[in-house]
């Protein structure tokens, strides 16, 4: 089933400004009812009152937050490829198209029934018709860019900061001005010693594979992964972090495999890999 979801307007901008996820988050059930390659639409308030279509997220993976995760127990997330971020303000007033499907939305300001759970309400096949329509001419968003993540983790794995900073200023001007500044303080000064932290912690072993280089080779490995990654808006520090072997970390990057907190693992496309040893908090973020 394809969901109609409300996106709170201030939650909305600071994503475009720290870093979209291509995720959303839920406190009702409801949202894991979307099945994988199905969409989630989603649509804000724009800072002058009128509303605007946010996003298509084409799902490929459904996970659960920590229980008492303040945006809601339930994410999924979008596929890279096919996933669009829309640029609100140069749209017409989207409550039309809400109020045209069926979905009910009787209240005189569209937001009040969106509120709690009804934030995230079901479509029939022709709602989503028309949504594909209504989107079909939208510009998207410039600010939703990702860097490429895997030459950002290359650079930094080899501590070479100045190429990590040039990385991101030659990023084209669509990267939020907050993000950018963001990125440059955050992911150009990244603290390595968590790293060390982490082997120190796992006797140098993968954490979801256990591959110890450390006592076979004598030599460390195995890497450090944002499990919400820098480019992402992730924090640097060691609740976001987990020891991979470099196996993992290229196909979780690869697969853009999103971590479920309750079953403690990767959600591949056709299977989940779990964590075999696990001694210190991971929080979402």
């Amino acid at each position: 089933m394809h969901l109609l979801y409300y996106w709170r307007g201030d939650n909305y901008r600071r994503d475009l400004d720290f870093g979209v996820g291509f995720h959303l988050n839920q406190s009702n059930v409801r949202l894991h009812s979307v099945e994988t390659g199905e969409s989630v639409w989603a649509f804000t308030r724009r800072p002058d009152g009128r509303y605007g279509l946010a996003a298509e997220l084409v799902v490929s993976a459904k996970t659960l937050n920590p229980t008492r995760y303040r945006y809601g127990r339930y994410r999924v997330w979008g596929d890279l490829r096919r996933s669009r971020y829309f640029q609100v303000e140069a749209q017409p007033d989207f409550s039309h198209l809400v109020r045209a499907t069926t979905v009910r939305a009787v209240a005189d300001v569209i937001g009040r029934s969106f509120q709690g759970h009804a934030a995230v309400r079901g479509l029939e096949p022709m709602d989503h018709d028309r949504l594909l329509a209504y989107a079909s001419n939208l510009p998207l968003e410039p600010r939703a860019r990702l860097l490429p993540e895997e030459r950002l983790e290359a650079l930094l794995l080899a501590g070479d900061e100045r190429a990590v900073a040039q990385l991101i200023r030659d990023e084209p001007s669509g990267l939020a001005a907050r993000r950018r500044a963001y990125l440059l303080r955050s992911a150009a000064t990244r603290d390595r010693s968590l790293s060390a932290d982490l082997r120190d912690l796992y006797d140098g072993r993968c954490q979801v594979c256990s591959w110890a280089p450390r006592g076979r080779y004598a030599v460390e490995l195995c890497e450090a992964h944002h499990v919400r990654w820098l480019s992402r808006g992730g924090s640097d520090a060691l609740w976001n972090l987990l020891l991979l072997c470099p196996n993992h970390h290229r196909a979780i990057h690869r697969c853009d495999a999103p971590y479920d907190f309750e079953k403690h693992g990767f959600v591949f496309p056709k299977h989940l890999e779990p964590l075999a040893d696990s001694r210190h908090e991971l929080r979402a973020e």
